[in-house]
């Protein structure tokens, strides 16, 4: 017998087991395959996105904001995975692909709840920046090397930095996350308001902590090592960890 809880509009799965993990990655996978045209065009946005970030900080001299401008710029392939989600609903409900249904899923259903939660991530990643400057800031004083060195990280001051930048990061990335992995796709999925659809991503995490904080992990190192090769390997890990958290809401969440 499956275990359900009533949340808002929806239940709640409780019974989430690794295994699912696998089979959403797998049915993200074939997501993918069957068409590629769309993820490779939302990954080519977000890696075009991240270059031109890292080439700003890298002309401005700011070398030492590049690990918290990588380290946070996942916080921003939730929103950039709508259309992914549009796709492997459109697929599983049988409906024709066509580019006006996939980027039209960027608007939500006509009433901007996606487009709010638009604004919530990058007020979440401006956040995180300001956030990192702060600790940046504090931990440069005591090194006396500026920021546009790489000497930084070589000293006590700036390795301590990395700790604790690294500690902050990584709880606010959780909580980001707690808010998001199931929210979006049910916005795509259904007329909700974007808090409803934050309430009751807050319950799967609640109801399935552990296996969700292996599922988070596993998206962390998955983008990751994407990134590492000039962010190319995010053509493929993008979509495919996209079209996966898609299959992942449908498993954890279903109708009253």
């Amino acid at each position: 017998m499956v275990e359900e809880t009533q949340v808002a509009p929806a239940r709640v799965a409780k019974d989430l087991a690794i295994a699912d993990l696998w089979a959403a990655l797998a049915a993200g996978g074939r997501d993918f395959i069957a068409h590629p045209v769309f993820g490779l065009f939302f990954a080519s946005i977000y890696v075009a996105a991240g270059l031109f970030l890292a080439h700003a900080l890298m002309t401005w001299g700011a070398v030492a904001w590049l690990i918290p401008a990588t380290a946070g710029f996942p916080l921003l392939a939730p929103f950039t995975a709508v259309g992914l989600y549009e796709v492997s609903r459109r697929r599983e409900a049988g409906l024709p692909m066509g580019w006006g249904a996939i980027l039209g899923a960027l608007r939500g259903r006509g009433d901007d709840q996606i487009l709010s939660m638009g604004v919530i991530v990058f007020v979440a990643f401006g956040f995180w920046l300001m956030v990192a400057h702060g600790i940046f800031a504090i931990f440069l004083v005591e090194s006396g090397i500026g920021s546009e060195s790489f000497e930084l990280f070589r000293t006590q001051a700036g390795v301590a930095m990395l700790i604790v930048g690294s500690a902050v990061g990584g709880l606010m990335a959780l909580a980001f996350y707690a808010i998001t992995v199931v929210s979006l796709p049910m916005l795509v999925d259904r007329e909700v308001d974007f808090l409803t659809a934050i309430i009751v991503s807050l319950a799967v995490v609640r109801s399935n902590t552990m296996v969700l904080l292996v599922w988070a992990f596993l998206i962390a190192v998955f983008l990751f090592v994407a990134m590492l090769p000039a962010f190319t390997g995010l053509f493929i890990a993008m979509p495919v960890l996209g079209h996966a958290t898609w299959h992942l809401y449908r498993r954890v969440v279903s109708d009253p």
